[in-house]
């Protein structure tokens, strides 16, 4: 089987390629200035294509012959500037894929998507994968981009495609991967005060390849499914991860009236993410109590997640 990965120089990406490497010939494609270190020994092993999901051309040449494309390539952004950009990279780059999987009779895609493409609305604290997309202040231009995305997706299997569409929550990775974890450990490792009175939801990045893996080895096609580890407020998540690296938890809740105090949220730029930028939208989203429900996958699949203190002790290089 010949598996081609776009944005499998990303942190996704490759996790996905490690579990995958098992059941086929990986083919990666990524642009010339792409570094591959993220994937280690195993990038002398891919069959690498140069290319970009927004041009056409090169999508159709290294596609050809393939079996089973995973689309992980996207921008993450929480920049309103970047509009633009999330819906061209995001959602016309998901079109060019599709678009070129069908011309070439491609029929097996695996979409990886974001738990923030469901959309969440103030009436629903409780999501899971039959959650009816609504217009909503907490849906960011990050997140429209993705939903534009998943409907392309959904488009190609009514024209013959078979999907399995993911949505990830939060992937916690090692700490000198590149990942918007990094930035939620460096806040706790600069022993900060402040904590959002929100839920986090969150995955090792582990369980969200293997799970990837065994949800196609079983052939559960034109699903979605939510990689949800489990919902936990920012407070007892943060504790954790303070008493593995023996550092002072945050103690201070950030209150809802102080969302408007853009001084004060930027101490805390990075517990979205390193290049996430906070503002009144992002701010509210993380006061928010919101749990991503992973019942589909317990349903699905016998699957044991890491524990959250195990996770933390891989990812921070703690014993």
């Amino acid at each position: 089987m010949k598996i081609l990965i776009t944005g499998i120089t990303g942190l996704f990406g490759s996790y996905l390629a490690k579990e995958f490497f098992e059941v086929g010939e990986i083919h990666g494609l990524k642009r010339p200035e792409s570094k591959t270190d993220q994937l280690g020994q195993l990038a002398e092993k891919i069959i690498w294509h140069d290319g970009d999901i927004n041009d056409y051309q090169s999508l159709e040449e290294a596609f050809e012959g393939m079996d089973l494309i995973i689309h992980a390539a996207g921008l993450v952004s929480f920049d309103n500037k970047d509009k633009d950009s999330l819906l061209k990279v995001n959602h016309e780059g998901t079109t060019n894929v599709v678009n070129v999987m069908l011309s070439q009779d491609i029929k097996k895609i695996i979409h990886v998507s974001s738990v923030a493409a469901i959309g969440r609305d103030p009436e629903h604290k409780v999501i899971d994968e039959d959650h009816k997309w609504v217009d909503s202040p907490w849906n960011t231009p990050y997140s429209i981009s993705k939903y534009f995305a998943e409907l392309e997706v959904w488009r190609g299997v009514q024209e013959g495609l078979e999907a399995i569409v993911l949505n990830p929550s939060i992937l916690l990775a090692k700490m000198e991967e590149r990942s918007n974890s990094t930035g939620l450990y460096e806040y706790v490792k600069k022993e900060r005060s402040y904590y959002p009175i929100g839920d986090i939801n969150y995955i090792d990045v582990r369980d969200a390849a293997r799970i990837s893996l065994e949800l196609f080895q079983k052939g559960l096609w034109d699903e979605r499914f939510i990689l949800n580890n489990e919902s936990l407020s920012y407070q007892l998540f943060f504790k954790e991860m303070a008493e593995v690296m023996n550092k002072k938890a945050p103690n201070v809740p950030i209150k809802n009236s102080m969302i408007p105090l853009a001084s004060l949220l930027s101490k805390i730029s990075g517990f979205l993410g390193k290049k996430t930028i906070i503002n009144k939208q992002t701010s509210q989203l993380a006061q928010q109590q919101i749990k991503f429900d992973n019942t589909k996958i317990k349903a699905k699949l016998d699957f044991q997640f890491y524990e959250l203190k195990d996770t933390f002790k891989w990812a921070l290089n703690e014993k």
